[in-house]
């Protein structure tokens, strides 16, 4: 399966490792918005301007493309699944289902096949979420995030006007991850189970209250949360904020028996060094999947929870079958 990477930024190199450490994959290209001469691949693999793709069509299975989920994917994924098998790690819960139409009628025009929201949280937190309230249907879902840096809220951070770096922590609330994991099945807020912790590296002479006040009000991931804003140093942000880590936890809590007796949690829990290649990683498997798809002639735009979890694997069946059932 030929793999080509679109934007080369932390997520891009993580899709990179992950296609070099998979049997079946390889990387045929990677296309970047700066002036390609100027980027450098950790394996070598030859680097083209984004306005050149089309030119590779006929070399390419799935294009990762490696965007923000601010102002990038909106554009890049339905224009780009117009001629090719795409898969995108969209992150604005929110606007998935707008985002789902558009990619599926540009995917489903041209007879192509697109996955959208991959990753860990949408993806694979959200798959559990699904495993677990159809398991436990009398019972009640929980989320956290953290702590650990995110990728999509630290990127609308540096939009900002006047930002020329930061990154954000989400910081879940001890108090209601305890209670939750009682049984108790607390009602919680968005507001009570995480605040934000952002570190922002201010443009000289920029109006730092300004830029405070719209990361605070920002729809769709400041709003609804407290959130503390400190401005740094560039040299503080790179000695004390040059990782990258991330986890969480999906907690369902639910009761069965005639007389809802017995109480039961399900907990899956993710901690991660790299948050952008373990992110990474989760792409080029369903990409696999999404190449599996195509083939089939199953177009459109697909998610998570369209993909069976063999397709995700360069196992077959009957591999699975044998060495993990």
């Amino acid at each position: 399966m030929k793999i080509a990477i679109y934007g080369y930024g932390n997520l891009g190199r993580g899709v990179e490792a992950a296609v070099i450490n998979s049997s079946d994959t390889e990387l045929c290209g990677v296309f970047t918005r700066r002036a390609p001469e100027t980027v450098k691949t950790i394996s070598g693999t030859k680097v083209y301007h984004v306005d050149d793709i089309l030119k590779h069509k006929n070399d390419i299975d799935v294009v990762i493309i490696c965007g923000g989920s601010a102002t990038d994917l909106p554009k890049m994924t339905p224009e780009l699944a117009k001629n090719f098998n795409v898969v995108d790690s969209f992150d604005t819960h929110a606007k998935i289902p707008e985002h789902f139409t558009r990619v599926d009628a540009a995917a489903s025009e041209t007879n192509h096949t697109a996955l959208i929201s991959g990753g860990w949280d949408p993806g694979m937190f959200s798959i559990n979420r699904l495993y677990a309230s159809a398991i436990l249907p009398d019972g009640k879902d929980y989320t956290f995030w953290g702590k650990g840096v995110s990728q999509g809220h630290s990127d609308a951070i540096r939009r900002i006007d006047g930002v020329k770096d930061a990154k954000q922590y989400t910081v879940p609330i001890d108090e209601a991850l305890s209670a939750v994991r009682s049984g108790s099945e607390p009602e919680l807020n968005t507001r009570q189970k995480h605040l934000r912790e952002c570190f922002v590296v201010a443009e000289d002479g920029a109006d730092k209250a300004r830029i405070e006040s719209e990361i605070k009000t920002m729809p769709n991931y400041f709003a609804d949360y407290d959130t503390i804003v400190h401005f740094i140093s560039e040299e503080e942000l790179s000695r004390d904020h040059s990782g990258i880590p991330h986890g969480g936890f999906v907690i369902r809590t639910g009761k069965t028996g005639i007389n809802h007796e017995n109480n039961h949690v399900i907990e899956y829990n993710l901690k991660l060094d790299s948050n952008p290649e373990f992110t990474a990683s989760v792409l080029v498997a369903y990409a696999r999947a999404i190449n599996k798809l195509y083939n089939r002639g199953q177009y459109g735009c697909k998610t998570v929870f369209d993909i069976a979890p063999a397709d995700l694997s360069p196992l077959s069946s009957e591999e699975l079958r044998k060495s993990m059932l």
